[in-house]
C-alpha cells in the first residue's frame, strides 16, 4: 500500500508517518519511481507507535523498545520491561515535581487571597 493509503488506515497524517520513517521506527520498500510502498504488517505497527507516543516516549525511546517487537526474545523484552520502568520513574518524578509546583502555587494564591481580603476590609 502506499502512504496516503496507510495514513488512513492507520489515522496519522503522511507527515508523521514519513517522520517515523527518519526516526527508522518505520520502513518501507521504494517503487522505480520513488512512491514509499508499506506492506500490511505496517498499520498495526504504525498503531503501535501512536500508543507508545501516547504513553509519553519520545521517538529515541520507541526505537529502543522495538527490537522487542521486531526480533522477539528473552533478552529483548527484558531489556524492554527495564526500559519502560525507566522511563516510569522519570515520569513518576516529574509528577511530584508538577504536585509540589501546584502546591507552591496554591500557597500564594492562599496568601493573595488574604492580602486581598484585608484591603476589601480597610476599604470597606
Amino acid at each position: 500500500m502506499r502512504i496516503g493509503e496507510l495514513s488512513a488506515r492507520a489515522g496519522v497524517s503522511v507527515r508523521a508517518l514519513r517522520y517515523y520513517e527518519e526516526q527508522r521506527l518505520l520502513t518501507s520498500t521504494r517503487s522505480a519511481s520513488g512512491q514509499r510502498h508499506y506492506t500490511e504488517a505496517e498499520v498495526e505497527r504504525v498503531r503501535f507507535i501512536q500508543r507508545m507516543y501516547a504513553a509519553g516516549l519520545s521517538s529515541r525511546t520507541i526505537a529502543e523498545l522495538l527490537p522487542c517487537v521486531d526480533s522477539p526474545s528473552e533478552r529483548n523484552s527484558d531489556a524492554a520491561l527495564e526500559r519502560m520502568a525507566e522511563e516510569r520513574e522519570k515520569l513518576t518524578a516529574h509528577i511530584e515535581d508538577l504536585i509540589r509546583t501546584r502546591d507552591a502555587l496554591d500557597q500564594l494564591i492562599a496568601t493573595a487571597n488574604a492580602h486581598r481580603e484585608t484591603l476589601l476590609r480597610r476599604a470597606g
